[in-house]
């Protein structure tokens, strides 16, 4: 992985399914004290992938442009690029 991440956007909450603007990789933190699952679902609506993040986790999710994430509204993300 590389050691630069570059930003391409505001950081939003995954209440709701977002592409966040057709975003290829997307860091998501958990900002709560308790698990959260990420739902990644295709365009159709149709269930990707989930996982699990602890406390305080961040991921970093590779996607689609038009692929979905939803969490909570404690689940903090935003585009971006990792730089060399």
């Amino acid at each position: 992985m590389a050691s630069t991440v570059r930003l391409l956007g505001s950081e939003a909450n995954l209440s709701s399914a977002t592409n966040m603007g057709f975003a290829k990789l997307v860091r998501v933190l958990n900002n709560k004290a308790s698990v959260q699952v990420i739902t990644q679902k295709n365009a159709g609506g149709t269930t990707l992938a989930t996982v699990t993040l602890a406390a305080g986790e961040v991921a970093y999710i590779e996607k689609a442009p038009s692929d979905t994430l939803t969490g909570a509204a404690t689940s903090l993300a935003v585009s971006v690029a990792f730089t060399n």
